[in-house]
């Protein structure tokens, strides 16, 4: 079953790795969707607060993501820009590392798993890789991310998919509601609206 546009806002509470909260605004337009977030937290006694514009073309394949952050560190802020076909600019300039990505995925956001899980539109049973643009949430540090996504059986409405990202040493089931927005992502965070 497919997804259905995704509500106005949402929000998620992070958990377990960290404590914090994200609320996001989705604005559908003719030709994909932008995506506007702000997402706070507390995390190995250190605060950080990331705001995030992601817009997708009518796939949800990223094209390009704007980040501005906050931290005892200083002020950030870093430009992502694909070309929807695996090849990415950060701050204008060309970034090979990231050759194949399609998505890119936020660690301060529970948000950016939904926007694999749309581009592929898996059947039950099937499995793909999702190779990401990774940005981590304290330094705006950019790095590959390979990650696995398989869609198991469904429960009721809810789409399940069985999570991987090697480097992490981390594998999780994500549920996702009507509109492929996680429900509950074990370990990082639990939808909150």
């Amino acid at each position: 079953m497919p997804f259905i546009a995704p509500p106005p806002t949402a929000a998620w509470q992070h958990r377990d790795a960290r404590s914090g909260f994200e609320v996001v605004y989705f604005h559908l337009l003719a030709d994909g969707c932008r995506i506007e977030g702000c997402t706070t937290a507390i995390e190995g006694g250190q605060t950080w607060a990331v705001d995030y514009s992601i817009t997708l073309d009518i796939t949800w394949t990223t094209r390009r993501s704007r980040l501005w952050g906050r931290s005892a560190s200083g002020s950030r802020s870093i430009v992502l820009e694909a070309d929807g076909l695996g090849h990415w600019r950060v701050d204008g300039e060309a970034a090979p590392h990231l050759d194949g990505c399609v998505d890119v995925d936020l660690e301060s956001s529970a948000m950016t798993n939904a926007l694999p899980v749309h581009r592929m539109d898996l059947p039950v049973g099937g499995r793909a890789a999702a190779p990401a643009a990774y940005v981590r949430a304290r330094d705006f540090a950019v790095e590959r991310l390979e990650q696995t996504y398989a869609r198991i059986a469904d429960q009721g409405s809810h789409q399940r998919y069985d999570y991987t990202a090697p480097i992490f040493d981390f594998a999780c089931r994500l549920v996702y509601d009507e509109s492929g927005l996680v429900l509950d992502y074990p370990g990082i965070a639990v939808r909150a609206g």
